[in-house]
């Protein structure tokens, strides 16, 4: 068990390691589209399956809430949050629609998507980013592998590539917490 421990914990140092060399920019690039967004009237729009819709919600909770400070709420939504429409969409056209359908009737130019993909080509997600496109709305990527359909489409992608789905989604934590922070304080 120990060499387990230790080997997980090597194979982290070594993401967040890429992640400091690789993605510092990145994150810059993504708080700036965020906080862009909201000082035009935008909403920030966001969305993942599984533990990256657990994801979605966590961000959306940090932008209504809060995350380090109180102050005015800012405009996000979670589209995995509605299950009467995640359901009748899922039933009546496909699951592949459940965020592209949502896209299609909320989203604006002014605003921005945030999608969440560890294999980077989840259906649902990047035909909301296609959608999204086409609304002329900005695109935020993350994932776990590099030039995947979503990445290829998006206006800045976040990818943190490992093999194993959660070292995925705990290095976008890191990121989105680290995002929530920058946007907090041009907020605050």
């Amino acid at each position: 068990m120990k060499n387990h421990i230790a080997q997980t914990i090597a194979m982290h140092k070594k993401m967040v390691e890429n992640l400091e060399a690789e993605g510092i920019a990145i994150i810059e690039h993504t708080a700036n589209l965020v906080v862009n967004c909201i000082k035009n009237g935008g909403t920030l729009y966001i969305c993942g399956n599984g533990g990256s819709a657990a994801d979605a919600q966590h961000i959306a909770g940090e932008f209504i809430g809060r995350f380090l400070v109180n102050r005015k709420a800012l405009p996000a939504v979670a589209l995995s949050t509605d299950t009467s429409v995640l359901t009748c969409v899922g039933n009546d056209y496909s699951f592949e629609d459940i965020f592209a359908r949502q896209v299609e009737g909320l989203m604006k130019k002014q605003d921005c998507l945030w999608t969440f993909s560890t294999s980077g080509s989840s259906p649902n997600v990047v035909k909301a980013a296609k959608i999204a496109k086409e609304i002329g709305a900005k695109i935020i990527a993350f994932t776990g592998k590099k030039n995947s359909p979503l990445e290829k489409i998006s206006d800045v992608c976040l990818c943190a590539q490992a093999d194993k789905t959660f070292a995925v989604q705990e290095i976008h934590q890191v990121a989105y917490h680290i995002i929530c922070d920058l946007v907090e304080k041009q907020f605050s």
